[in-house]
């Protein structure tokens, strides 16, 4: 019996943080950039969301591919600008040779492709999607399970104004969930538009929590929207994000092995969000279960590695 190393899956971050960017001194260690993680795994390039974090990406692929074709699957939680906005700036898109598949969900009353090309559309931008050079293909998920390459793909709509999902990745080194915009179920945002009673909101409150727990449930990794204190969140209820105390909980409930603080308030600097992994640390420290708490850090990449033992 000997033990061999699994080819390891690389998460980078390109952009960390919620809302609008923020670029200066004070977001030097974690960040100005909005949403947007690279994750290679089992030979695939997986991008998940395209805030303005994915302008740098782009033109790192152009510097290693140089010649080569660039082929990579972008899967996008929703349509909120924080998780867009890179797209028309993603270098990639502009050359034929490149193959670019986006993935992700129909609105409410939108569909996704439309979702996507909006902000391209005039007077917003110069360049419509149909204009772009590469090969786009843009496509609606209409399952909840899906594969890319040999990447098992799931996902689970949460908790936040719209139609958002999560999504977790089971590669052949670990599993990788990722959901960068989750306000906890305390408030439910579905109650509103369904006119369902206090006591209906908070029931169903309650299962899809624990369906969120049973989703997560033993990921190697997550990256979880931490956008606020839990003071702050006392003045944000029903903005769709998270607080300090809420994702701890639901790490810890989950059985995650590693849980990444995401999606960092605009108006909070390093210092702050120092503080907030501090505080996250302490919660996990009582609670006395194991638990690895960080924040995400943009330019900071992750190994994720597992050994099997075989004869």
């Amino acid at each position: 019996m000997r033990s061999v190393s699994v080819s390891p899956a690389r998460i980078k971050f390109w952009g960390t943080r919620g809302s609008i960017g923020v670029p200066g001194v004070g977001t030097v260690r974690y960040g100005g950039n909005t949403t947007c993680v690279e994750v290679r795994a089992d030979g695939e390039i997986i991008v998940l969301d395209a805030g303005s974090g994915i302008r740098p990406l782009g033109s790192t692929l152009h510097r290693e591919f140089g010649a080569k074709p660039i082929k990579l699957s972008l899967l996008i939680t929703h349509a909120h600008w924080d998780h867009i906005q890179g797209l028309p700036f993603f270098s990639p898109v502009y050359d034929k040779k490149n193959e670019i598949r986006v993935l992700g969900y129909n609105g409410i009353d939108t569909s996704f492709s439309e979702i996507l090309a909006e902000p391209m559309k005039a007077p917003f931008f110069p360049v419509a999607m149909r204009e772009l050079s590469g090969t786009v293909d843009i496509k609606a998920l209409t399952e909840m399970e899906f594969t890319i390459g040999k990447v098992q793909v799931r996902a689970m709509f949460v908790n936040h104004p719209g139609v958002c999902a999560g999504y977790r990745l089971l590669t052949s080194a670990g599993s990788i969930a990722f959901l960068p915009d989750h306000e906890p179920y305390d408030f439910l945002h579905s109650a509103r538009g369904n006119q369902m009673s206090a006591e209906q909101a908070k029931k169903i409150g309650a299962e899809e929590r624990a369906s969120l727990i049973q989703f997560l449930h033993g990921s190697d990794i997550l990256i979880l929207d931490a956008q606020y204190t839990d003071e702050e969140y006392q003045r944000h209820i029903g903005w769709g994000h998270g607080s300090v105390s809420s994702v701890v909980s639901l790490a810890l409930d989950a059985e995650v092995h590693r849980l990444l603080l995401f999606h960092h308030d605009p108006g909070h600097d390093d210092q702050m969000v120092e503080k907030m992994v501090k505080c996250a640390r302490e919660l996990v420290a009582k609670s006395g279960k194991p638990l690895e708490v960080e924040a995400a850090q943009e330019g900071a990449e992750i190994l994720l590695e597992r050994t099997i033992a075989v004869t």
